[in-house]
């Protein structure tokens, strides 16, 4: 899928196997909004045919004056988005973006951290006036990731995600499922704006009882699908109907006990009030 190049790392000789040295390939990404100007580069590598990245490093500049050169916080098995993503100027892995409205763009580094299902996570440089120098924050999308969005038409973007603390909380991850979560850059942290956006909420709620369906109709494990639309009725304010639903609908011998530790989980992870 990624269409990582592996690069050999022996070849056979006469006298036996002969370690070849590990060659590195620099890359480097560079985008820019307005007098803000990024650059991200790495050297990409294989060793015993696992990819890895090295010297990863990051600059910014502010009308051409250097604000920010130094290495991010990433370790070694940690590799940039655009890696994957590939060259289109539409993908996102790096970008700069004024997030907050207020004229003056942040830098977004996504990374990766390898595995089957996990984990992104998101490096967001804001200049810090009093310092004169980019700070760097971090924001952890576990298996998922985000879209930017102008919910409002307000200047102020959004990152349009979903939950990723309902990862195997209930059943496989092939069945899990996500509520919506709607997120904005304030101040150096993300901040969940989801409760604000109930038209969003209300259609993932619909697409989430959709695939509760489909689980049903094949036999499927619907137990995440259900935890999912029960969190989104929350955020909508309709639990009772929600819980109503639910009652309705699932008859399994592990009701009582499912939802029990359904109940837990919602007020544990915030959407219970």
């Amino acid at each position: 899928m990624f269409g990582i190049r592996a690069i050999s790392l022996v070849s056979l000789g006469v006298l036996g196997v002969v370690a070849l040295p590990v060659r590195a390939e620099q890359v480097t990404k560079t985008a820019q909004q307005g007098t803000v100007k990024a650059e991200l580069s790495y050297e990409k590598v294989a060793t015993d045919g696992i990819p890895q990245t090295r010297n990863v490093w990051l600059k910014i500049q502010r009308a051409g004056q250097s604000a920010f050169d130094q290495a991010p916080t990433v370790n070694e098995f940690d590799r940039p988005m655009v890696e994957f993503l590939g060259d289109d100027k539409n993908d996102r892995g790096f970008l700069v973006r004024d997030l907050n409205g207020d004229q003056d763009s942040e830098v977004i580094a996504d990374m990766f951290t390898g595995g089957a299902h996990c984990c992104r996570y998101s490096l967001i440089y804001q200049y810090d006036r009093d310092q004169k120098q980019y700070v760097e924050s971090r924001a952890n999308w576990g298996n998922l990731g985000y879209q930017l969005r102008d919910l409002d038409r307000d200047g102020k973007t959004e990152f349009y995600s979903a939950d990723d603390r309902f990862a195997y909380a209930f059943t496989s991850y092939a069945a899990s499922a996500f509520p919506i979560q709607v997120l904005r850059f304030e101040d150096g942290k993300m901040v969940d704006v989801t409760r604000q956006y109930p038209k969003e909420v209300y259609s993932d709620a619909y697409q989430l009882w959709r695939f509760y369906q489909r689980l049903k109709a094949g036999d499927g494990e619907a137990k995440g699908a259900l935890a999912a639309y029960l969190a989104d009725k929350y955020l909508l304010g309709q639990q009772e109907d929600g819980w109503n639903q639910l009652r309705k609908v699932y008859q399994e011998s592990d009701r009582e006990e499912f939802f029990g530790s359904l109940r837990k989980f919602l007020k544990e992870t915030g959407y219970v009030k």
